[in-house]
């Protein structure tokens, strides 16, 4: 949803009144969870309609992993050689798209979710929900090796924020709206609402609360509810069944643990190590970086065509034993490689699905060699394939829950649980040993930002807009000729003034800049003030000052009214929250005096 929909839309609760029993009761939370899981069930639908189509139309297939290599039938005589312009093609769709508007769209998705809970207030910018979904079919579809997780996770997300600033939900709720738009998007896309609840809980907020956890359940089985309707109900991956055969089998297991754990903290070294020379090589504009660096993604996917999008035919096939020990290893080096390639020159996917695919052919491949080592103890290699995959991902996400249950959705193998918690929860153990980090908060902590540690709150988030705003000045009706509105508004002192209808009540603001715009061709004189009338992004007297700030930057004016339940109370400007703000000492830096007075 464009920000303007949203000023537009926040405009029209205001008109019918404050909707209090959505923002404060518990039927009202259940209402919006239920709203946001039935959102986030449609984006999820499109999303991989988006990914399906544009899969096709770049490759002439509805699935290139599952015939790797092959030509488009549109253009036989290349061969496999016109995967060498899909990525660039794809990269000069999706890579303006995400610069110029909105570039939280950009890399995997998940830690942008984790720090908007953590830090911003669950406050998601609305339009991140379409640009994330279109940017990463485009990625995807166009060859990029990485996954859907992400991109629904975020999608879901944005989608719940946005639902929640239409009420003006507390900041508590935005949290667990957040977290119901995540569930719901992991629920209906990969049809697995309890492993949709448990990446929310365990990931994104972090938080076993009663209440957070009965949203964000009725939130999943509502998205899950609505996915199966349309997408069927199976398991998203297809596989045969595996059994534990003899006891001995726990100690192999318990070995690929580690194995697995390793691999996962590895490949969370290799994603941002190929990032960084890629930061370092690149000199031109963002916006192109994804279609230059798409002739490398281009040629690494002519070499090994399996390293294409999502993958999960191949690892499927790795499953199943149709690969040898060599390339299996060869499998897992590339897709570590292709997945950080493809987020490291600016392209949008996530990076779940390629853990999984590099934990299912590591354990497939210590699975055969097992099974060469110890043939009468070893059992089959694919189950070794499946519990590679959970604790490859729980050695990069240090999220063993999470990991034990996705598994057992996707999958729908009950037999193997015991072996995976035990390789789950010893990868997650090794992860923690070997790194201060998982694969989504090493990229935040980069960046400065360490969720481990208590948030400093800032003066603006300590202080309410009712402590400062001024009082409101004096309006201009809508009728008045612009001519006359420029003069008052010349008198003001933010150049922004409100304008009342003939009863005297609020319509809307005026603002120096449009009016001078108006007038500046001399025939818009006798014009009235109705017609240049604006709809700031609305501001209430107990939101707090960073709020406001944001909401004064959205609008584009130098000041904004405040409201306490539909009444106007207030006028909120940059000036009065400088004054607000506390400045050093220039004595004595440690003393800290507001506004800068002395």
């Amino acid at each position: 949803m464009p920000a303007d929909a949203l000023t537009s839309a926040r405009g029209a609760l205001y008109r019918v009144g404050r909707p209090e029993v959505l923002r404060a009761s518990n039927t009202g939370l259940l209402v919006l969870a239920l709203v946001v899981g039935a959102g986030s069930a449609g984006f999820a639908i499109l999303f991989r309609w988006l990914i399906k189509t544009f899969t096709h139309l770049a490759t002439g297939h509805a699935d290139y992993a599952a015939t790797p290599g092959a030509s488009h039938p549109g253009l036989p005589m290349l061969g496999r050689w016109f995967l060498l312009g899909v990525p660039v093609l794809a990269g000069l769709l999706y890579g303006p798209l995400v610069h110029f508007f909105a570039r939280e769209a950009r890399g995997h998705g998940v830690p942008e979710v984790m720090y908007a809970v953590s830090r911003r207030g669950a406050r998601i910018p609305p339009q991140v929900a379409a640009v994330k979904a279109l940017a990463s079919a485009l990625c995807i579809g166009g060859g990029g090796s990485v996954g859907r997780e992400g991109p629904i996770v975020q999608i879901g997300s944005a989608l719940g924020s946005t639902v929640g600033r239409l009420v003006r939900a507390p900041e508590p709720r935005m949290r667990v709206l957040v977290a119901c738009g995540a569930a719901g998007g992991i629920a209906a896309t990969f049809n697995a609402p309890l492993a949709g609840v448990f990446f929310a809980m365990e990931l994104i907020l972090a938080d076993f609360t009663a209440q957070a956890f009965g949203m964000v359940v009725i939130a999943a089985v509502t998205s899950a509810a609505i996915g199966r309707a349309v997408l069927g109900d199976v398991p998203f991956l297809s596989l045969p069944q595996f059994s534990v055969e003899h006891v001995g089998q726990y100690g192999l297991f318990a070995l690929l643990g580690l194995i697995a754990g390793a691999a996962g903290v590895l490949f969370t070294r290799v994603l941002y190590l190929i990032e960084d020379v890629c930061d370092a090589v690149w000199r031109g504009p963002e916006w192109l970086r994804p279609a230059v660096g798409g002739i490398l993604l281009g040629l690494l996917l002519i070499a090994l065509p399996q390293m294409y999008g999502v993958g999960y035919p191949v690892l499927g096939n790795a499953i199943l034993g149709a690969y040898g020990i060599a390339f299996l290893l060869l499998l897992a080096g590339a897709k570590m490689v292709a997945t950080s390639l493809t987020i490291g020159i600016g392209g949008s996917g996530g990076v779940f699905a390629p853990s999984l695919f590099v934990g299912a052919v590591i354990g497939s491949a210590f699975g055969q060699v097992a099974h060469l080592v110890l043939p009468g103890t070893a059992g089959p290699a694919g189950a070794y394939g499946l519990i590679g995959m959970g604790a490859v991902f729980a050695g990069a996400a240090r999220a063993p829950i999470t990991a034990v249950v996705i598994m057992f959705e996707l999958t729908g193998e009950y037999s193997i649980i015991l072996p995976m918690m035990t390789a789950i929860v010893l990868a997650t153990g090794l992860s923690h040993l070997l790194s201060g980090d998982t694969i989504y908060t090493l990229k935040l902590r980069r960046r400065g930002v360490d969720l481990a540690r208590p948030e400093i709150i800032s003066a603006a988030a300590r202080t309410t807009v009712a402590d400062v705003m001024t009082d409101v000045p004096d309006g201009v009706l809508g009728e008045l000729p612009l001519r006359d509105v420029a003069m008052a508004l010349a008198r003001s002192a933010s150049g922004v003034l409100p304008v009342l209808d003939d009863a005297g009540e609020y319509v809307g603001i005026v603002t120096a800049r449009v009016v001078a715009e108006a007038l500046a061709d001399g025939r818009h004189d006798a014009d009235p003030a109705s017609l240049v009338l604006e709809l700031p992004v609305l501001v209430r007297a107990d939101d707090h000052l960073d709020q406001a700030l944001e909401a004064l930057d959205r609008s584009g004016c130098a000041a904004v009214p405040v409201f306490e339940t539909s009444r106007l109370v207030g006028w909120i400007s940059y000036a009065a929250a400088l004054k607000a703000m506390p400045t050093r000492h220039p004595g004595n830096p440690s003393v800290a005096t507001p506004g800068g007075s002395q």
